[in-house]
């Protein structure tokens, strides 16, 4: 069984828990992937989904920025749990550590690439790179061998390999982060808004209903919206472009924010 909880989603934090059976183990593999919440938020999240930090087999860091990188490095080091990430993640990520966390965090490194599968007890995690404003960034498909939950925000467009390692998940977790017309009327500065919409920023809610028609298909059952803007965009708006799309209500569209969601099953 597969199955993934959004602890949090957006800029003030984004950490998603992915867990997968088999049978044969005692228990489930459990794999964090961000932290960009406190060390005591993240137990605290965890808590309430069942888990534990130390029940955590692995973490992956998509890139450096501190919404997504956050307190990882301290939290691996409390309970010795491995953290993947990309070489230009950890060069970033290192780059702003002191040098006794950096020294200890060496045993536990383990450097993630493109189209590399990456085996975790029942689940096996497949990264692949995407246009974002980072040093080397990564998203994620997640399999748990029959099940497949692909991972896909923090990036400006999407490109043709996204979509190739994407198609045919049966949960997605899908970036919808901003409505243009808001951002362009927003107080944010010049410069950010060009950051934003630009092709190495984040997607619009057009650019994600784009996406999500490239990777609709019957046995998609489990599509959450995440990243959502909390100034540019209304989360009402994806619920109706994301229902139209998928021909449901838009009460069925999962919307995720810093406040998280509830286990959903792939």
């Amino acid at each position: 069984m597969l199955r993934f909880r959004s602890l949090s989603s957006g800029s003030a934090g984004n950490a998603t828990l992915i867990q997968a059976t088999d049978g044969t183990a005692s228990r489930p593999a459990r794999l964090l992937v961000d932290c960009g919440l406190s060390v005591r938020q993240i137990e605290r999240r965890l808590q309430a989904a069942g888990a534990a930090i130390a029940e955590l087999d692995a973490l992956f860091i998509t890139h450096e920025h501190a919404d997504h990188l956050g307190q990882a490095l301290p939290l691996a080091l409390r309970a010795g749990i491995p953290v993947w990430a990309s070489q230009g993640t950890w060069d970033a990520a290192l780059a702003q550590a002191d040098p006794p966390l950096t020294q200890a965090i060496a045993p536990l490194m383990r450097i993630a690439h493109d189209h590399t599968p990456i085996a975790i007890g029942a689940l096996l995690a497949e990264p692949f790179t995407v246009p974002h404003d980072a040093r080397e960034p990564l998203q994620l498909r997640a399999s748990d061998g029959a099940r497949r939950l692909g991972i896909l925000t923090d990036l400006g467009h999407v490109t043709p390999h996204a979509i190739d390692m994407l198609r045919g998940c049966q949960g997605l977790l899908l970036e919808s982060n901003h409505d243009p017309g808001l951002l362009e009327r927003s107080s944010y500065p010049p410069f950010l808004k060009h950051r934003i919409r630009g092709p190495h920023g984040h997607l619009s809610n057009a650019q994600a209903l784009e996406a999500l028609a490239q990777l609709k298909h019957p046995s998609l059952t489990a599509a959450v919206a995440a990243h959502l803007s909390e100034r540019n965009n209304r989360p009402e708006w994806v619920q109706a472009g994301w229902a139209a799309a998928l021909g449901c209500a838009p009460s069925d569209i999962r919307v995720s924010s810093r406040r998280g969601l509830g286990w959903i099953e792939v």
